[in-house]
């Protein structure tokens, strides 16, 4: 037995009695490190953590490379670390997507902000929904802007067409900037428009998400 394990049993048990409750977010930092950093002591690591980045959720929505800066931190430990809000995220979305009903450009948003919540890269969606607002499929099209050359108007068209949707929302964010389109972002949309409409798929609006904000394009009246 190492010397750190009578004390990694007696967190172990202590979180299988009684959940989080109690726990600092210091302490939950080493438990979770046990998993990745077997045979040291996590303790003053998860201190540098907190000390470098000043809360638990800085900690878990760091990138992996500046994690690996933290004496300690090895790539597992850090791939660890971020794994941790994205798969909760990852689960309330599917939970979410089970019985979502787009019905307003407030529930698009709101799904949406969800949706690109600690992103550190542009990325495009497409939300494909049926006729009564229900939503289908949320797929991911490109990383990059709605101008960039990844947006293919082939992909947002055949994404559709597995869909099965009547309807879709464009969406993409501005992780370092305002939610605003910009004239490149009204042109990409058009062009999306006009190829859906040839399918017969209505896109109801563009919505840009940057920070806790987003702009509906269709609401700002950028929409043919």
């Amino acid at each position: 037995m190492g010397i750190h394990d009578g004390h990694r049993e007696k967190m172990r048990r202590r979180y299988l009695e009684t959940g989080m409750e109690g726990f600092a977010d210091h302490e939950a930092l080493e438990l979770l490190l046990y998993y990745a950093i077997p045979r040291r002591d996590t303790n003053p690591i998860a201190h540098a953590l907190m000390e470098r980045y000043g809360s638990l959720s800085a900690v878990l929505n760091a990138p992996v490379e500046d994690l690996q800066k933290v004496e300690g931190i090895g790539e597992s430990a850090a791939i660890l670390l971020t794994l941790v809000p994205r798969i909760s995220r990852q689960a309330r979305l599917a939970d979410a997507a089970q019985e979502t009903v787009i019905s307003s450009t407030e529930r698009a948003g709101a799904y949406l902000l969800e949706r690109f919540s600690g992103e550190t890269r542009e990325l495009v969606y497409l939300m494909c929904l049926d006729r009564k607002g229900k939503l289908l499929a949320c797929k991911r099209l490109a990383d990059g802007d709605v101008a960039s050359a990844d947006l293919n108007i082939r992909k947002v068209v055949e994404t559709a067409l597995l869909s099965s949707a009547s309807a879709a929302i464009l969406a993409h964010n501005h992780p370092s900037g305002v939610a605003l389109p910009s004239p490149a972002d009204k042109a990409a949309t058009w062009q999306v428009q006009e190829a859906l409409r040839t399918i017969g798929v209505e896109l109801l609006d563009h919505i840009i998400v940057a920070d806790r904000d987003f702009v509906s394009m269709a609401d700002s009246g950028l929409l043919g």
